[in-house]
């Protein structure tokens, strides 16, 4: 049984796999370890090379996974598949020191730790050639993880640590295993405080692949922060989609009173013409962001929206119906906007979920 496991999600550049291996290999002589690279299946050609590659060197694995994405879930299913009992996690575009992973592999031997992180913020660490955006918004999403990591680390945005085997049982069925931050996931997962140290390193400039950084990778990490937060008492889709929703709800006021006061309509014309508008703009942006991984497309979109909004037609009722009454009894025409749409949010997510997305929320 190797000492240590080296888990590499696939990084879509099929022709760097030999690099990497070459790298770690170098920067762990004398240490027995394995190499084991998660792919989700990537049309490059990635799988067939580590699986041609690991039939001439035992250290080389595959996890190839089939209908499944994610780098967090994929880091756990590294993992997971390993027996070793020390494990490092680092990405394959080459911007992580590998060359630090002997010290990581030496502190968890020696001292009283569950966690190694690689980081960028300590002696010895360096941001590299981050651009000063980058740097930004990497300090919010520290200052943001603050919120729900049980330690004080200096860099929980790092993708680049190793952990003990044991630590990862501990937490491993608690992981949230969302977007790309699957640090802060297993900091934010223990029901203790969890023992880490920290070695510096410079984060080099990418040589393979492309950026991951985009706003669904924002969001991604906002869902991973409200599903440790609030995660134990309301669905996290169901706190993205209200979200969502509240966009929606402001876009509605606002509409409202401009149709009120410069369109000269009666109230219930302007539920009615607002609450249409507002459930296109409640259908793309859940497509794009709540049920991203489900996302539609091409025909589908329209067909989905099609049917979000007869599915929706109960709650536009229940809407017009509550909100009605309420501003037939002298409540504010805001106020009562807002009852209305309320209620009829419950029933437009579980609708959309089930009937236009086919999310089936299976209970742990």
């Amino acid at each position: 049984m190797p000492e240590l496991a080296v888990v590499i999600p696939t990084f879509n550049e099929a022709q760097n796999v030999q690099p990497v291996v070459h790298a770690v290999s170098s920067a762990l002589q004398g240490v027995d370890f394995e190499l084991i690279f998660v792919d989700d299946d990537s049309p490059d050609g990635t799988a067939r090379q580590v699986r041609e590659l690991s039939r001439t060197d035992p250290r080389v694995r595959l996890v190839h996974r089939i209908n499944r994405r994610g780098l967090s879930s994929a880091v756990v299913e590294g993992m997971m598949a390993s027996n070793a009992p020390y494990l490092a996690v680092m990405d394959g575009d080459m911007q992580h020191d590998e060359t630090v992973l002997p010290d990581m592999l030496r502190r968890l031997r020696t001292a009283d730790v569950d966690l190694v992180v690689g980081t960028r913020h300590r002696e010895g660490g360096s941001m590299g050639e981050f651009s000063r955006a980058r740097a930004a918004l990497s300090h919010v999403g520290r200052r943001l993880s603050a919120l729900v990591c049980h330690a004080d680390v200096s860099d929980p945005m790092s993708g680049f640590f190793a952990l003990r085997r044991d630590y990862l049982e501990e937490v491993v069925r608690d992981l949230s295993c969302v977007g790309f931050k699957i640090l802060v996931d297993l900091l934010a997962s223990s029901k203790r405080p969890v023992r880490v140290e920290e070695v510096g390193y410079t984060f080099r400039k990418r040589l393979y692949g492309d950026s991951k950084l985009d706003l669904l990778v924002g969001f991604e990490y906002l869902e991973l922060l409200l599903d440790k937060l609030v995660g134990e008492w309301i669905p996290v889709r169901y706190a993205l989609f209200g979200m969502v929703g509240a966009v929606g709800v402001l876009a509605q006021l606002v509409l409202i009173r401009f149709l009120l006061y410069f369109g000269h309509v009666t109230f219930n014309t302007a539920q009615v013409i607002s609450s249409l508008l507002v459930i296109v703009l409640n259908y793309s942006g859940n497509n794009r962001i709540t049920f991203r991984n489900r996302r539609l497309r091409g025909w589908p979109w329209l067909y989905g929206l099609a049917l979000f909004a007869l599915a929706c037609s109960l709650g536009l009722y229940l809407n017009l119906r509550v909100a009605s009454g309420l501003f037939g009894i002298g409540v504010h025409w805001a106020l009562a906007s807002l009852a209305g749409i309320l209620l009829a949010s419950v029933w437009n997510y579980s609708v959309g979920a089930i009937l236009v997305w086919r999310i089936n929320r299976r209970r742990r």
